[in-house]
C-alpha cells in the first residue's frame, strides 16, 4: 500500500471486508493493511468487545445476523458517539411536546439529556433504563408501557405493549435500531421490531437514533423502510450509497453540532 491506514480506518476496512466475506485471515488482513499481525489480532479484538464481529480461530467472522449483544453490553461501547447522537436529538424537542421512546442503549442516552434539558414533555416508553434516566429530571411526565419484562433489553414487549401503544399519539417517536441500510431499519428481536413499528405509526414525526456502526449492516428483521423515517441522528456521514438513499426517499439527516456549525439538518445528499 501507498500510505498507512489509521487505526479507525483499519477496523472500518476489516468491517467493510466482512460485509462481502463471512470470514477474514489476520495474516491476509495485516499483509493488505502493511502492519503486523499483532496489530490486526488488537483490531479484532477491540471490534470483538464492541459487539461488531465474533473472533475465530486466525481471524475474524461476521456477526450473525439474528443475535444482537444484550442492553448492559451495548451500553458500554460507543459511548460518545451517543452522547453526540443524544445532544443533537434533544435540540430537536421543543417544550409541551408529546414524545414515544423504545428501548436501547442509543435512546437511554437520549433520556438522560433530556432528562437535563427537557421541559414540559410527556414520554411513553417500554424501556426501564429510559424511564429512569428521565426520573432524574424534572417537568417530564413518563408513561410506561405495560408488558411483558425481557431483561436482557431492560424493556418490556409483547401484546399488551402494542395494544397500550395505538391508544396513544404523539408529536416524535425516537427509536435506535440494530442496523440501518437502503433496505431500511433492521433489528434482531421481533417484539422490539414490533414496538418500533407501532411507534412509528402513532407519531407525526419518527427519528432513527443510530450511530455509524450501523451503517450498511443486515439483520433479521426490516422494522420499517426508509421512508417510514422523517430523520436520522447519528455521528458521523453516512457513505455515498446510504446517504443518496435517504435523500431519495427524502430523510433527513443530523449530525453534531459544533462551535461555528449551523443548526438545522444537514443535507442527505450533500
Amino acid at each position: 500500500m501507498s500510505f498507512r491506514l489509521s487505526k479507525s480506518e483499519r477496523r472500518e476496512r476489516i468491517l467493510a471486508e466482512l460485509r462481502l466475506t463471512p470470514l477474514v485471515r489476520i495474516s491476509e488482513l495485516a499483509e493488505k493493511f502493511g502492519v503486523s499481525t499483532e496489530t490486526v489480532r488488537r483490531d479484532v479484538d477491540a471490534l470483538s468487545s464492541q459487539g461488531l464481529v465474533d473472533r475465530a480461530y486466525g481471524g475474524a467472522s461476521a456477526r450473525p445476523m439474528g443475535i444482537q449483544p444484550a442492553f448492559g453490553e451495548r451500553d458500554r461501547t460507543f459511548i460518545r458517539e451517543r452522547e453526540l447522537i443524544a445532544a443533537r436529538a434533544v435540540s430537536l424537542i421543543s417544550p409541551g411536546e408529546v414524545l414515544m421512546i423504545d428501548a436501547g442503549s442509543t435512546t437511554t442516552q437520549f433520556a438522560r439529556h433530556l432528562a437535563v434539558h427537557g421541559k414540559d414533555l410527556t414520554v411513553l416508553t417500554n424501556s426501564y433504563s429510559v424511564a429512569t434516566a428521565l426520573g432524574n429530571g424534572s417537568g417530564i411526565r413518563i408513561v410506561m408501557c405495560p408488558g411483558d419484562y425481557v431483561h436482557r433489553e431492560a424493556g418490556v414487549y409483547g401484546n399488551e405493549t402494542v395494544e397500550f401503544l395505538r391508544r396513544f399519539h404523539a408529536n416524535k417517536t425516537f427509536i435506535g435500531a440494530g442496523a440501518l441500510g437502503p433496505d431500511g431499519l433492521m433489528d434482531v428481536n421481533s417484539g422490539a421490531c414490533w414496538v418500533k413499528r407501532i411507534m412509528i405509526e402513532q407519531s407525526d414525526e419518527c427519528f432513527a437514533l443510530v450511530d455509524h456502526s450501523k451503517f450498511e449492516h443486515r439483520l433479521l428483521e426490516t422494522v420499517a423502510p426508509l421512508s417510514a423515517l422523517d430523520g436520522v441522528i447519528t455521528d458521523q456521514m453516512p457513505a455515498p450509497p446510504l446517504r443518496q438513499a435517504l435523500a431519495e426517499r427524502g430523510v433527513s439527516l443530523y449530525l453534531p453540532e459544533f462551535p461555528g456549525k449551523p443548526a438545522g439538518a444537514d443535507g442527505a445528499d450533500s
